[in-house]
């Protein structure tokens, strides 16, 4: 699943491709064409924001809110450009200055006015965005204290405590803490909470500005841990069952 380096990444390339010109907007895609898509025909893009893994392109009183899930992606072409992907998939293509973002697939494409995206409800229960200008990780650490019971792991894939994480920075976070993500955030210092949001909010920047992130133990199950060499462990979490990837010597339980 996009998380919010990616969203971020993908709303400073589209404002960068379509600033400052009407915007020509189509659907090939029934589905896009249901979203209300070509409602935006004709109109200019404002700018374009990220909120945890939701991208809002604003158009005055419009807003263009998608969402990628697991499948999904936002792709920037300059006019001319083979698409990667068939054309007749596109759910949405907003053309100006001889450029094109185009979005394929995801679970969430619709068209808002901009006083319904203030109320709406999916967007007002979002926990603070670990990649917003004002990030504080004492508003984290306390939001995050509010589930004692649950795993810090599990926790910080919740994006009504912290909007952003995904699987990848949810291992990353953690290991880069040396925090154990099996351990229950009532048994955490509000230090620690601190640290393991300041550690997603570090690297996920990084990513942001790099395109990329070196993984530590994402998807290295079994490979020796970079610090001490134990082998990385990895087992499903949370009711979700989501893959965790730890050092169980570097992150063990303090």
């Amino acid at each position: 699943m996009a998380e919010g380096d990616t969203i971020l990444r993908a709303a400073r390339r589209i404002e960068a491709a379509l600033d400052g010109g009407a915007v020509q907007a189509s659907a090939p895609s029934p589905r896009g064409r249901a979203a209300g898509v070509e409602r935006l025909d004709g109109r200019e893009l404002e700018r374009a924001s990220a909120r945890g893994k939701h991208l809002l392109l604003h158009f005055g009183e419009l807003i263009l809110h998608s969402h990628l899930g697991m499948s999904g992606s936002w792709h920037v072409y300059r006019e001319g450009e083979a698409w990667r992907k068939p054309a007749g998939a596109a759910w949405a293509v907003l053309s100006a200055n001889r450029s094109e973002a185009v979005q394929f697939g995801g679970p969430t494409l619709r068209v808002l006015r901009a006083e319904a995206v203030r109320s709406d409800p999916v967007l007002a229960r979002l926990g603070p965005d670990v990649l917003a200008g004002d990030f504080d990780a004492e508003r984290v650490a306390r939001s995050l204290a509010t589930v004692p019971d649950r795993g810090l792991g599990d926790a910080l894939l919740d994006q009504r405590l912290l909007a952003g994480i995904g699987n990848i920075f949810k291992s990353e976070a953690c290991f880069a803490a040396r925090l154990d993500p099996w351990r229950r955030i009532g048994d955490l210092s509000g230090e620690q909470l601190r640290h393991v949001a300041l550690a997603a909010h570090g690297l996920m920047l990084e990513a942001v500005e790099a395109g990329r992130q070196d993984r530590a133990v994402y998807r290295r199950a079994g490979r020796p841990c970079p610090r001490c060499g134990t082998p990385i462990r990895s087992r499903g979490q949370g009711d979700a069952n989501r893959t965790t990837y730890w050092c169980p010597a570097c992150q063990a339980s303090r």
